[in-house]
Formats: structure tokens, sequence, C-alpha cells
């Protein structure tokens, strides 16, 4: 019983990998459906990955042309500003 229960419970670290991974590749049925059981029961996981998402999205946004990279911190840290006060 205590081996079923440690395969449908993750642990936030994994259930962080795994929200990483869904966004890069995908995720398995079984990975799918622990995550979302997860989640169902984790305030800071679901919040986890609202953010993630956000700023996923914002980097995606980021111009991807080498004559158009950011010279330093300062200025990167303004470009996203500017692209969150704009969406």
């Amino acid at each position: 019983m205590a081996n079923l229960v440690n395969s449908i419970m993750l642990s936030c670290r994994k259930a962080t990998e795994l929200i990483e991974k869904e966004q890069l590749v995908g995720l398995s049925f079984g990975e799918r459906m622990q995550l979302k059981t997860h989640k169902m029961m984790c305030d800071a996981c679901r919040n986890y990955e609202k953010q993630s998402v956000f700023i996923e999205s914002i980097l995606k946004k980021l111009p991807d042309k080498p004559g158009e990279e950011l010279k330093t911190e300062a200025e990167f840290k303004k470009n996203i500003k500017e692209k969150i006060n704009k969406s």
C-alpha cells in the first residue's frame, strides 16, 4: 500500500520537474495524472506552474536575432518590464 501511495504522490521537487518537462517535451499519461493529483492538493505547485508558464511566455517574446542581443543585465530587466507592461 505504501508503494502505491508513493507512486501516486509526488514530492514538490518532482512536481516542479514535471511542470518544466511538460512545457518542453510533454508528459506521459502517468506523469500527467501524478502531476494533476499533486496540484489538486498543493497550492505552492499550482502557483509555481502559473508563474513558470508566464515566464516562459515572456521569454518566447524576447528577440532571437543576434543583432538584437541585450548587452547588460539592467537592459535585460528593463526589456522584460517593458514587455510585461505592454501585455
